[in-house]
């Protein structure tokens, strides 16, 4: 019996903390999520909102999990999750939602960026909503493999 518990307790994944982030799969996707998502804000922000319902969403949710992202990337530098369980079903439960919800931002970016085609300050404008669309859907691209690959992680 007391060789059983030794062996439980190596089987389960412990969730990494300092530097060991930057290197352990899922977490790794965090910085790259951080990086891109702040390129969407910028880049949206940048360009002349022709249709600010659209491109307002894009901007909450980009800004909203950009400093989600770093608050969590805080939090797994320092280790606040003391190897907690319930931290990779958060871990988990963040990232799907957030994968849906930059889906749906990528998706009104691409629809701005079909309509600013025919502004008239279009090359500027133009240029930046194929940028913001590109680095939305590469965010929602790096979202969707956080949360697919934490969920694979635990099973």
């Amino acid at each position: 019996m007391a060789s059983a518990s030794p062996t439980a307790a190596t089987s389960q994944s412990t969730l990494p903390s300092g530097p060991v982030v930057f290197k352990t799969i899922p977490y790794a996707f965090i910085l790259p999520e951080i990086i891109c998502g702040a390129w969407v804000w910028i880049l949206v922000a940048a360009t002349s909102v022709s249709l600010p319902l659209l491109q307002g969403w894009v901007m909450y949710v980009s800004l909203t999990s950009c400093l989600i992202s770093l608050l969590l990337l805080i939090s797994y530098l320092f280790g606040f999750h003391r190897n907690s369980n319930n931290w990779k079903v958060l871990d988990s439960l963040y990232h799907g939602a957030t994968a849906i919800l930059y889906l749906s931002a990528a998706v009104l970016q691409a629809n701005a960026t079909i309509n600013s085609e025919f502004s008239p300050n279009s090359p500027p404008s133009y240029q930046l909503n194929c940028a913001a669309s590109f680095f939305a859907f590469i965010t929602t691209f790096l979202y969707i493999l956080h949360a697919f690959s934490n969920y694979y992680q635990r099973a």
